[in-house]
């Protein structure tokens, strides 16, 4: 029993500390996002956003060949629903998900969102000029990580909760 209590108070006090965890034998430190690579970087969000995709009921998967242009897909636990999803690191639209039913999830300022791709498209034709814009008309996809108020209110309900921790938004606003 003594022995019990004093591992018990060893391993309580080895997750006491600040950012580093000790495991008899292991040692975990955080890890510094500025210091992973781009495919590193998509793998760390994607665990985020499926962290908050399962307060919402799915099971997400990752998607090792972007089958049907998704970076993962979300399995709700209806068992009827289904969502194709691309990570972005901004609100971004592209020709080639027209039609496909693809969802698209991005961060912005602290909270992920997560839209399908054609309604996204809309509600941009709605509230900005993206659509008129060069990179639209003629690379047929437009990105930014500035949201003007109108497309901000429209897209509240497609609000799903806060990122945690850092992610590549926070990154590219430096």
């Amino acid at each position: 029993m003594t022995q019990s209590l004093s591992r018990l108070r060893r391993l309580a006090k080895a997750f006491a500390g600040r950012g580093k965890y000790e495991w008899p034998g292991r040692r975990f430190d955080k890890v510094r996002y500025d210091s992973l690579d781009a495919r590193q970087k998509e793998l760390f969000n994607f665990q985020k956003i499926a962290a908050t995709l399962a307060d919402y009921g799915y099971n997400c998967i990752k998607l090792a060949d972007h089958w049907q242009a998704a970076d993962f897909l979300a399995y709700h636990v209806d068992g009827t629903t289904t969502l194709k999803i691309q990570l972005k690191s901004r609100v971004t639209i592209q020709r080639k998900y027209c039609g496909k039913d693809i969802w698209m999830a991005f961060p912005h300022k602290g909270s992920w969102y997560l839209i399908e791709h054609d309604r996204l498209v809309e509600k941009i034709r709605r509230e900005t000029d993206w659509l008129l814009s060069k990179s639209w008309k003629e690379m047929h996809g437009y990105s930014s990580t500035n949201i003007n108020a109108g497309l901000l209110r429209s897209l509240a309900d497609s609000k799903l909760g806060p990122v945690y921790g850092p992610i590549l938004e926070e990154e590219d606003d430096r």
